[in-house]
C-alpha cells in the first residue's frame, strides 16, 4: 500500500480484484442518484415508458464512457484521476427548453455543441496559471461541493420537491445514515473506514425499509420491469437540428459547465496528488477535453449530457481510496448496468434520505479541501474583498433566483448559478483589486532597469 498519510491506494496503484470491485461499486451507488435526471426530463415532455428505458439506457451508456475516458491518461484525452461522469443538472433547464421547441433533434443538437465549447475551451485552461491564484483556486473547489447543497438537503429531509411535506420517518432515516457513514469514517479501521459509505447507505435502507412500509412496496413493483432490455436503437436515427438564438445561453452554461469540470478535477488533483506545490495544468486540461467529448457523446446518443461527479471526489478525498482504476470498473459496471432494468430500478429506488446523507458526507470533504486551499497562503484585505465580494453576489443567485429572474437580461446570463458567478467575478475582482501590486512590480523593474543602465 501505499503512504496512509496520503491515501489507502494512491491514483496509479491498481487495488486487489475484491478491494478493487467493490470499491467501484460504492462509486455506482453515488452515480446511480444522476439516473433521475433523465427520468425528469422524460416526465416534463410527456413521453412513453420506453423513450424514458430508452433515454435512461443511452445517458448511461455516456456515463460510464465518460467515466472509463476520465480515468485514462492519453497525450490529450483523460485527466488520469478518479473523477466519474454522470448526468448533471447544469443542462437540464436548456435541454427542456430545445426539446419543448424543437424535440429530441434540438436537444441532441445544444449537447453536441456544448460539448465542443468544452473542448475548445480546454487549452485555454493552461494559461490560467496568472487568472486562477492559489485562494481562487481553493475558493472554485470549495464551490464545487458548495453547489450540491440543494439536491443533498432536499434528498437528505426525503423531498422531491421543497414544498412537500416532510416525515419524521424520513429525517430519522437521513440521521442515523450519516451518522453511520461518519462514525464508520472517523473509527472505523480498514474494510469499515474505506467502505463507510456503502456501509451506511445499505444500513439506512435496511431501517428504511422497516419503518416506512412504502419503501417494501416499491421494490415488491419491480417483478414486473424486465431483467434484461435493449434500448430503442432506432433513435440513433433522428436527425440533428441547431437554433441560433440559443446559442448565447448554450455558450454561458457551457462556460459554466466547464467550469465546474475545472473545480472537480483541481479536488481531484488535491486528492490524488497532495505533494504538488502548484497546479499541474495539462491532466485539467486533458480531463476537460474528456468532459467535452462525453457530452458530444451524449448528444450524438440523444442522451442527457454528462458532466464529472462532485460527490465521486468527494468520496475517494474521504477513503483515501484514489486510484484511477476504481473509476474504470465503475465505468464498466456503469454500462453493464444500463441493459439490466431491474437492477437499475432497484438501486435507484434507494430511499431519498439515504442518497441524501452519501452527498452530504462527500460534499463535506469537497468544501472543507477548498477552503483549507484558500486559506493556506498569508491573507490579505485584497482577498477579503475578492473572496467576499464574489460570494456575496455568486451566493445570491441561489437565495434570491426571483431578483435575477425579473432583472435585464444581460444580468440573467451571467448570474445563473453560484458556481460560475462566484468563479468569474473572483477572476475579474482579483484583477482589479490587484492593480497596486502590479504597479508596484512594474514600478520596481522599472527602477532595477535603471540602476543597471
Amino acid at each position: 500500500m501505499a503512504d496512509n498519510k496520503h491515501y489507502e491506494y494512491s491514483v496509479n496503484e491498481v487495488p486487489p480484484l475484491g478491494h478493487l470491485l467493490l470499491s467501484a461499486f460504492q462509486h455506482v451507488l453515488i452515480m446511480i442518484v444522476a439516473i433521475g435526471i433523465p427520468v425528469i426530463f422524460a416526465g416534463q415532455i410527456n413521453e412513453t415508458p420506453e423513450f424514458t428505458a430508452t433515454l435512461v439506457t443511452f445517458s448511461m451508456l455516456a456515463s460510464g464512457i465518460g467515466s472509463i475516458m476520465q480515468a485514462l491518461r492519453l497525450p490529450f484525452l483523460g485527466s488520469g484521476y478518479l473523477c466519474p461522469n454522470l448526468c448533471g443538472p447544469s443542462f437540464l433547464s436548456l435541454s427542456l427548453s430545445a426539446a419543448w421547441i424543437g424535440g429530441l433533434p434540438l436537444m441532441r443538437g445544444i449537447t453536441i455543441v456544448a460539448g465542443l465549447v468544452e473542448i475548445l475551451l480546454a487549452p485555454v485552461i493552461q494559461k490560467l496559471k496568472n487568472v486562477f491564484p492559489i485562494y481562487i483556486v481553493g475558493l472554485v473547489v470549495a464551490l464545487v461541493g458548495i453547489s450540491i447543497i440543494s439536491i443533498s438537503i432536499t434528498s437528505f429531509f426525503g423531498l422531491s420537491l421543497q414544498r412537500d411535506a416532510i416525515c419524521n420517518a424520513d429525517i430519522l432515516i437521513g440521521t442515523v445514515s450519516l451518522l453511520i457513514m461518519i462514525f464508520c469514517n472517523l473509527w472505523g479501521k480498514g474494510f469499515v473506514k474505506i467502505y463507510c459509505l456503502i456501509i451506511g447507505m445499505f444500513s439506512g435502507w435496511i431501517l428504511a425499509l422497516t419503518v416506512v412500509p412504502e419503501y417494501w412496496y416499491n421494490l415488491l413493483l419491480l417483478k414486473n420491469s424486465p431483467l434484461f432490455a435493449l434500448p430503442q436503437f432506432n433513435t440513433l436515427l433522428h436527425p440533428i437540428t441547431l437554433r441560433l438564438d440559443l446559442l448565447v445561453p448554450l455558450i454561458v452554461i457551457a462556460i459554466g459547465s466547464t467550469l465546474k469540470t475545472f473545480g472537480n478535477l483541481l479536488a481531484a488533483q488535491k486528492f490524488s496528488e497532495p505533494e504538488l506545490d502548484e497546479v499541474n495544468y495539462v491532466p485539467i486540461r486533458n480531463g476537460i477535453v474528456a468532459d467535452g467529448v462525453a457530452t458530444a457523446l451524449s448528444g450524438l446518443l440523444g442522451a442527457m449530457a454528462v458532466d464529472t461527479s462532485s460527490s465521486n471526489i468527494g468520496l475517494a478525498g474521504a477513503t483515501k481510496v484514489l486510484s484511477r482504476s476504481i473509476s474504470i470498473v465503475a465505468g464498466v459496471i456503469f454500462i453493464v448496468l444500463a441493459f439490466f432494468p431491474m437492477l437499475t430500478n432497484a438501486l435507484a429506488l434507494m430511499p431519498k434520505p439515504v442518497l441524501g446523507s452519501a452527498l452530504i458526507f462527500s460534499g463535506c470533504f469537497m468544501i472543507c479541501a477548498g477552503l483549507g486551499q484558500m486559506l493556506s497562503e498569508n491573507w490579505d484585505p485584497h482577498k477579503t474583498f475578492v473572496v467576499g465580494i464574489a460570494l456575496f453576489f455568486g451566493l445570491s443567485t441561489a437565495f434570491l433566483p426571483s431578483l435575477y429572474a425579473r432583472s435585464p437580461q444581460i444580468i440573467q446570463t451571467f448570474f445563473t448559478d453560484p458556481l460560475p458567478t462566484t468563479t468569474i467575478l473572483a477572476v475579474i475582482l482579483h484583477q482589479i483589486f490587484h492593480l497596486d501590486v502590479a504597479y508596484k512590480k512594474i514600478r520596481n523593474a522599472f527602477k532595477a532597469r535603471k540602476k543597471l543602465s
